[in-house]
């Protein structure tokens, strides 16, 4: 079978602060042809009926097609049908239905990955809420990493960057915490918890596995991505799963 467009490529992401065990997984992006971290694109998938579906958790069987588009790009790319013509070429197949609410179904699906994530990091106790908790942790630099709603107030955003800084011994950095694409309200049902303004994660582990889908749900909305360094060790070691799709994509 001849190896699709979109397939698997590697190569080392320089500038991280860990060495890496394996290359960085890549792919091609079906509508500029560039290649990109996988976490920074979406896999999309076609049911057998021909229904094109974004796979946010990259577990669907059979072949997937891989977009790094922005969201108003992908909206305008949908709308000219030349989505679709690419689609056709990554599934070789022209009997294809593509919603047209495609653009919001991928965001949606974005952000629950991601809230779904945050809710698992509480469970096991990775994640700290509550302003009070999370300022005595981030003094006592036991917090990898700060979180903000983004309509959390910039006066509460900077008491508790200035604590984390204290913690990381690094004052004068004007390092600071990082919005999320979420607001409160979101955040709050999400995790079953009032008025949830403000996170923070207590390892480097819990740091990765959340920057993996909050990385691709920024990237999709067009927001600012985190630095290399906060984008450090993420693998995508999730499971077996991946690795058995990405066998059924060659």
């Amino acid at each position: 079978m001849r190896t699709p467009p979109n397939e698997r490529l590697t190569s080392d992401i320089a500038g991280t602060p860990k060495a890496r065990k394996a290359s960085e997984p890549e792919r091609r992006c079906i509508l500029s042809g560039e290649t990109a971290p996988r976490e920074t694109l979406v896999r999309l998938a076609v049911s057998p009926a021909g229904l094109v579906l974004p796979d946010a958790h990259e577990k669907a069987p059979g072949r997937g097609a891989w977009t790094g588009a922005p969201r108003a790009e992908f909206a305008a790319a949908l709308a000219s049908g030349k989505l679709k013509g690419a689609l056709a070429r990554a599934f070789k197949t022209g009997d294809l239905e593509l919603p047209e609410t495609l653009p919001q179904m991928i965001e949606d699906a974005l952000t629950r990955v991601l809230l779904d994530r945050l809710g698992l990091e509480m469970r096991v106790g990775s994640l700290i809420l509550g302003t009070q908790r999370i300022a005595e942790a981030a003094r006592g630099g036991a917090v990898a990493m700060l979180l903000h709603a983004n309509d959390a107030s910039e006066d509460g955003r900077k008491k508790l960057d200035q604590a984390w800084r204290v913690g990381r011994d690094a004052e004068g950095s004007g390092e600071r915490g990082l919005e999320l694409p979420l607001d409160r309200s979101a955040l709050s049902v999400a995790l079953g918890r009032d008025n949830v303004v403000h996170l923070a994660l207590a390892d480097d582990a819990a740091v990765a596995r959340v920057m993996k889908p909050l990385t691709r749900l920024m990237h999709y909305l067009g927001h600012d991505l985190p630095t290399a360094e906060r984008r450090a060790s993420v693998c995508a070691p999730d499971d077996e799963l991946n690795e058995t799709n990405e066998r059924n994509e060659q």
